[in-house]
């Protein structure tokens, strides 16, 4: 059973609606398009030596999320919210694996039915629970990480953690994950190990210095299969995204990161997205929470356009 999410819709005059009228409004997923469900862990990020605070990240990002406006210039913006449900978050025990099959349970039977779920993570271990939904589902799919790491390292005496999920993916034993793509990557954070692991699977790496918005869209409109599509915030320079886990002084600039965001919501391949690696405990001015609430709403907006 999901934690329902605290966060009140904002008290805002009839002519000036917020998302969070129908946010908060709308707590079941029957009739839903998309559903937003929180995995407030970070024990991933722990084991990974990172800095803990993501578990705080769902509730960071509703509370960023909620106050903003609908896109005016797309009326059909409040139509898609309207079909847009929160969840509440996966109630969490701090055993990661366990975890992560409680997370691939709730999104199992979402994605059987064709309901896109937004997850709010969380470490990057969410990612795995997010797979798993497809693999609970009978559901093939290609994984799509942008991410200034590629998270395929090799498991920690046995046990998970937010540097894994991508190589727990590609080596399940359900053979679910068909292929596997980072983009945002950067060189300093990168072991040639981990460049093998995704060349013996078949993936592919996309540079930080080769991302563009023309590169961004031929990724997007390149898509040839059902595709998850994960976004974690330390890909983005620190300057918009300090709250994270590993913060990056060369990252991506906010921008281009939201252009992601929305051509993942215009793709009719992606079936599924996360946000994760908001670190509240360290966010400055609440600009990380602020950066990954909007892509929540630039993925919308591109779903929207999509459906439209």
């Amino acid at each position: 059973m999901l934690i329902p999410p605290s966060t009140p819709a904002p008290d805002t005059a009839s002519d000036d609606p917020r998302l969070g009228r129908w946010l908060a409004a709308n707590r079941s997923a029957d009739g839903m398009r998309v559903a937003l469900v929180g995995f407030p862990s970070d024990e991933g990020v722990r084991r990974n030596g990172g800095r803990p605070g993501a578990a705080a990240g769902p509730g960071a990002i509703r509370r960023a999320l909620y106050p903003l406006t609908p896109d005016a210039e797309h009326p059909a913006f409040t139509d898609l919210l309207a079909r847009t449900a929160d969840l509440g978050d996966v109630p969490v025990t701090g055993d990661v694996e366990a975890d992560q099959r409680a997370l691939g349970d709730v999104l199992a039977p979402l994605l059987a039915r064709g309901v896109i779920p937004i997850v709010l993570g969380g470490g990057h271990e969410t990612s795995f629970g997010h797979f798993l939904g497809y693999v609970g589902a009978g559901l093939d799919v290609e994984i799509l990480n942008w991410d200034a790491h590629a998270d395929v390292r090799p498991l920690k005496d046995g046990r998970a953690h937010s540097g894994s999920p991508f190589r727990q993916a590609l080596e399940h034993a359900s053979g679910r994950c068909t292929r596997y793509m980072v983009a945002g990557l950067q060189p300093h954070s990168t072991a040639r190990a981990h460049l093998d692991v995704i060349d013996a699977h078949g993936g592919e790496v996309v540079w930080r210095r080769s991302l563009s918005e023309v590169r961004v869209r031929s990724i997007a409109t390149g898509l040839a299969a059902p595709t998850l599509a994960t976004f974690d915030l330390d890909a983005v320079d620190a300057a918009s995204a300090p709250g994270v886990s590993a913060p990056n002084v060369s990252g991506l600039g906010a921008d281009l990161w939201l252009y992601a965001a929305y051509e993942m919501g215009r793709s009719p391949l992606v079936r599924s997205v996360d946000v994760v690696e908001l670190n509240p405990a360290f966010d400055l001015d609440g600009r990380t929470a602020r950066l990954a609430a909007l892509t929540v709403w630039h993925f919308l907006k591109g779903l929207v356009e999509r459906e439209g």
